[in-house]
């Protein structure tokens, strides 16, 4: 995949992941990082199950937990510090999709 292309891909997935074209794990993955994020108080052993179910072993799991919880806790220090991003740091989509921000 080239260049455009992969931004073409990245561009859709945080757009909308769920109308990106990802493979059944990528969704899964996805599925579980929303879950996670949004309430994690009712994660279930099926949402483990889930994973496994697409292919992911008990160490995936755990890394892709890892991510998830820290990309969540530097979000909100950010997020609580008033933090600007970078200026080198692009904005994916343009008009109305920038400034919503990704989906999910």
């Amino acid at each position: 995949m080239g260049k455009s292309e992969g931004d073409a891909f990245v561009h859709r997935i945080v757009s909308d992941w769920t109308k990106a074209p990802l493979s059944r794990e990528d969704r899964a993955l996805c599925e579980y990082a929303v879950k996670l994020t949004r309430k994690a108080v009712p994660m279930t052993r099926d949402d483990l199950a889930r994973l496994r179910g697409v292919g992911f072993d008990d160490r995936a799991i755990h890394d892709a937990t890892q991510v998830i919880g820290f990309f969540n806790y530097i979000t909100r220090v950010a997020d609580g510090l008033g933090v600007e991003p970078e200026t080198f740091i692009e904005r994916w989509g343009s008009g109305e999709d920038a400034a919503a921000g990704p989906q999910g």
